[in-house]
């Protein structure tokens, strides 16, 4: 993209205005969240002024025009994913929710014997669900080892899925330390192979490249709106229709039921099956503006600016003596995580936020990875579609004033 149209684009979130102190705001914190365009502020707005209502649920004009525009966002999720039928996008607070809501029914259906796998790079919330799952049912967990460089051991992937009973694999599409792309695809043909269902963890994938569901062929894919220019507390579980049928329901309630009586209840058709209660109404229509957001710009053109942005942080980030990176494989999108020699990491995220830069500091939820790398937190800078090389060199001037600060 060229500067102009970078420029475009960054006029939609006033946000970028901010000056923390005297500095510009340099925000490189878009891992954990995004910021929001005009478009999806205005949506929320538009919600609340014109056709705020309960959906499915009313006769009247404004419960038909707010599940009109609920269900249009849908329609929308459905499209920008590529999946074949809009009653598999199921509309929840967020990945985090979307994977408790596989691995809760897991739970009821998993038993002794039988095997869980995870990789060595999940996020927590790709984590302790499956940990529940195995403590309720007396399943075992198993996870795919990972290089020092943050690849993962796809021989022993497949070592375990032949020795073990594989029921349910579920593994992140990229790592939200280490920026790695992984080789989903292969990893689903893999578990299918050998008879296992396969949930991927999207939450990082999805604002940076294209997705196409269908073609992955995946059982699940779960993901956030608010790491995609969308609100917090609304995201999507996608399932196939036979995987989602075949499951219980995660929670019980309004506008998941068929029919009730005290003896027996029924349960609702897909999606609503798995939608209790009053969902988050405009966080989904502001969802589907998000995606339209997305689309109008482009998301190979969004990848392909991305990856030169991280070409250009790492080349530059190379630079500083003391420097040391976390995450070298081949393929990285997003996520570029660091530390200086000497110093701890939440020294320089507060020394960086001082000169108005925003990073994240911290494990980022992910305590096992530094476990493994003997490190008690790294430093993360992470991309979105509006920013630039400008704010890739404030981040290098800024880390290097503050190695000065801190190490002398």
């Amino acid at each position: 993209m060229t500067d102009i149209e970078i420029q475009k684009i960054r006029e939609q979130f006033p946000i970028l205005e901010k000056k923390i102190g005297r500095y510009p705001l340099t925000y490189l914190d878009n891992g954990a969240t995004t910021q929001k365009p005009l478009c999806v502020i205005d949506a929320i707005r538009d919600y609340y002024l014109n056709i705020n209502s309960n959906v499915h649920r009313g006769v009247h004009t404004l419960s038909q025009l707010s599940t009109d525009a609920m269900e249009n966002a849908r329609q929308k999720v459905c499209d920008f994913i590529h999946a074949r039928e809009k009653s598999s996008i199921i509309f929840t607070r967020g990945t985090t929710e979307s994977i408790n809501a596989i691995a809760s029914g897991y739970s009821q259906i998993l038993g002794i014997g039988d095997t869980v796998v995870i990789s060595a790079m999940e996020h927590h919330s790709n984590i302790v669900p499956w940990q529940m799952a195995c403590e309720r049912s007396g399943a075992s967990l198993r996870v795919i080892p990972m290089s020092y460089e943050g690849v993962l051991d796809i021989d022993a992937y497949e070592d375990i899925l032949k020795n073990n009973r594989v029921k349910i694999v579920s593994v992140t599409y990229v790592s939200n330390v280490l920026g790695t792309v992984n080789p989903v695809s292969q990893m689903i043909d893999l578990a299918h192979k050998y008879g296992a269902e396969i949930l991927i963890d999207g939450a990082q994938s999805t604002p940076h490249m294209p997705i196409d569901v269908e073609a992955l062929d995946c059982d699940y894919y779960a993901f956030s709106g608010h790491k995609m220019y969308a609100p917090t507390g609304i995201g999507v579980l996608y399932g196939k229709r036979k995987s989602l049928e075949a499951l219980p329901p995660y929670q019980g309630g309004g506008d998941m039921i068929d029919h009730v009586t005290f003896e027996k209840t029924t349960y609702a058709p897909l999606p609503f099956k798995y939608e209790a209660g009053t969902p988050n109404i405009e966080g989904a229509i502001a969802l589907g503006v998000a995606i339209d957001f997305l689309m109008e710009i482009g998301m190979e053109a969004i990848c392909s600016h991305e990856k030169e942005l991280m070409d250009y942080m790492t080349s530059r980030m190379k630079e500083i003596d003391g420097m040391v990176i976390y995450g070298t494989a081949p393929q990285k999108s997003g996520a570029f995580s660091f530390t200086l020699s000497g110093a701890h990491p939440t020294d320089i995220g507060t020394l960086l936020d001082n000169q108005g830069v925003a990073i994240r500091t911290g494990h980022h939820c992910a305590e096992p990875i530094m476990d493994y790398l003997g490190i008690p937190g790294t430093a993360r800078a992470s991309l979105a579609v509006y920013n630039t090389r400008e704010d890739i060199d404030r981040l290098v001037d800024a880390t290097i004033k503050s190695k000065m600060m801190l190490l002398g």
